[in-house]
């Protein structure tokens, strides 16, 4: 990589580590809040639901905003967004102040990752290793951020906590202001003078619906119809994995003495808890290599791979479960590696099949399809669980990597380029 492309791929990746440290840090908020403002589960899950929702709803206008305005602009205007919604939080009172100031932080979000993606497929030529970086980057604030949150809870009340991941986004943002970097440098020199005026222009429903109209191609539906199956199984999976793996997994008293037996995030440290952060954590080996897979062999090919490997891991997981933990352990890591192994490898499906300058626009239709359609896993494998118990439901869930894989071994047939 030059000077220009590493700028890029230390913003993006910086930005992404802290998306996804907020996301996955409200959890542990949780645990507080239910306390601090003696509220129900379903009163506290329904203030966190818009924020969430949200999140995925954004990506659509938020991908038409960043091919109108530039990625750099649009990103450090989420972090600022970011940033202002957690000071906000910190002063919370009541779940409809801790809703409003989610919402806002979901909004500020949303727009994170189409207009990240667009800048590394535009602005970095091996955009297959850029997407690896980067989403190892976003493993990274999956993983450590509740990590983190749930140490400082030990020490500090929830509103100082939350204030202090306000100074990261700051710096992020600040970053931003003062970085130099060419956002178009890996777009042809004709594309590039063809949408030298592409930045800036107006935003209007007929505007949005004809570049919607040239970017859905075949190539393009086929590439959100792998994106809807790795979003379905993403979250039908994780959601409720820590609860999952409880069953299976014997408990770790010893824990409780780190944080003090009467901490309310004591009953959070357990077994399964830790082995789902490492879980989260061993993916970031698999963006790495589905990241540099995408930049030797085609894509399709090595979604299909790994869409195949997940069938196997999720007809087997229970199975392997029952056995003992060593197998359990053993299928957990294969779980992560090839789960995250398929971000890199769509986002670079979806760059080979949209134009430079409706980038923006795809990634944000890709978003919408991953968060906004594959939140309903979360809602199939609650029902599964209930009605089938833990091995059906893994068996059914296993439908959608073969679903996906079917998907891109038709991309792949149809343009094996």
């Amino acid at each position: 990589m030059d000077g220009n492309e590493r700028s890029i791929v230390a913003f993006a990746s910086s930005a992404h580590a802290l998306v996804h440290t907020y996301e996955l840090s409200i959890p542990i908020f949780v645990v507080v809040w239910l306390q601090a403002f003696d509220a129900t589960t379903a009163q506290l899950g329904l203030a966190v639901t818009g924020g969430y929702a949200l999140f995925g709803i954004g990506a659509l206008p938020g991908g038409v905003l960043a091919d109108r305005f530039g990625s750099r602009r649009l990103v450090a205007g989420g972090l600022a967004g970011m940033g202002l919604s957690f000071l906000a939080l910190s002063f919370a009172n009541g779940l409809v102040a801790v809703a409003l100031a989610l919402a806002g932080w979901g909004v500020a979000a949303s727009v994170y990752h189409p207009a990240a993606l667009s800048l590394l497929s535009t602005g970095v030529e091996n955009r297959g290793t850029a997407f690896a970086y980067h989403g190892m980057a976003g493993n990274a604030g999956i993983a450590l951020g509740p990590l983190v949150s749930a140490l400082l809870l030990v020490a500090l009340d929830w509103q100082t906590v939350v204030r202090l991941l306000v100074v990261p986004a700051v710096a992020v943002a600040g970053y931003a202001l003062v970085v130099e970097f060419d956002e178009m440098a890996a777009v042809d020199a004709d594309v590039r003078e063809s949408n030298a005026d592409g930045p800036g222009r107006a935003v209007s429903p007929s505007s949005v619906l004809a570049d919607s109209r040239t970017l859905f191609t075949a190539g393009f539906v086929l590439a959100l119809a792998v994106v809807m199956a790795n979003g379905l199984f993403y979250r039908g999976t994780l959601t409720f994995l820590p609860e999952t793996l409880g069953d299976f997994l014997p408990p770790i008293d010893e824990l409780l003495g780190v944080v003090g037996s009467d901490s309310v995030l004591a009953a959070e440290l357990d077994t399964a808890s830790l082995v789902y952060a490492g879980l989260l954590t061993v993916g970031i080996a698999g963006q790495y290599a589905g990241g540099k897979l995408s930049d030797r062999v085609s894509p399709t090919l090595g979604i299909a791979g790994a869409f195949g490997a997940l069938v196997a891991v999720a007809v087997a997981f229970v199975p392997a479960a029952r056995i003992g933990p060593v197998p359990l352990l053993a299928v957990s890591v294969l779980l992560g590696l090839f789960l995250f192994a398929l971000q890199p490898l769509y986002q670079a499906t979806v760059a080979t099949y949209t134009p430079p300058d409706g980038r923006g626009l795809s990634y944000g239709y890709t978003y919408l399809v991953s968060f906004g359609v594959g939140a309903t896993g979360a809602t199939i494998a609650g029902y599964l669980l209930s009605t089938l118990g833990m091995g059906g439901t893994f068996l059914v869930l296993a439908v959608f990597p073969a679903l996906g894989g079917g998907f891109a071994l038709a991309l792949y047939r149809w343009d094996p380029a």
